[in-house]
């Protein structure tokens, strides 16, 4: 293995340090980040391209290292976005759960300290994350909606630095590592 591959990759599967949170963590930065995202647009549209409860997300299933954790972790943070806006409930619990799920899956194999690899996941996973509540709406309701790529890709590269800083405030929460 190289260098780089090798800091990239953790120094194998061995090595997955599960983070730990106090209770509260988990429940004030989403509903934050959710108030965020339902009121903030409203008064400062020029923001809405943020989503800012799919970055809590995206670093809540990163650091824990376990699918199933960020699969209920976005299913929690997604059905609550649900139940805040005007968006049919449950399709960004359904999108969240499979970016949480993914998410940690990844999180298992890679070493996600690297503020690099934070930059291309969060890009990423916006993608992910737009691409399957257009295929939900077009599959589940019936919408014809257009995927506009160019758009998406300005906006996951805005949310990916945006998510640098908001995960290195997220990481002064941690309690400890195991």
């Amino acid at each position: 293995m190289t260098g780089m591959s090798e800091r990239l990759m953790g120094g194998g599967l061995g090595n997955t340090k599960i983070s730990k949170f106090r209770p509260v963590a988990y429940i004030v930065p989403p509903l934050v980040a959710i108030l965020f995202q339902v009121y903030v647009p409203r008064f400062a549209s020029y923001l809405s391209y943020l989503e800012l409860p799919l970055l809590v997300t995206v670093y809540f299933a990163l650091m824990r290292r376990q699918p199933v954790a960020g699969a209920v972790i976005g299913c929690a943070i997604g059905l609550v976005q649900d139940a805040l806006s005007q968006h049919p409930l449950g399709m960004q619990g359904i999108v969240k759960t499979l970016v949480g799920y993914f998410a940690a899956s990844i999180s298992m194999r890679f070493d996600v300290e690297n503020v690099a690899l934070r930059f291309v996941l969060s890009f990423f996973f916006f993608v992910f994350h737009q691409f399957f509540l257009w295929v939900l709406a077009r599959g589940l309701l019936g919408q014809s909606m257009d995927l506009q790529v160019p758009q998406t890709i300005i906006f996951a590269f805005l949310n990916a630095v945006v998510a640098i800083p908001l995960f290195l405030v997220l990481d002064r929460l941690k309690t400890e590592e195991l």
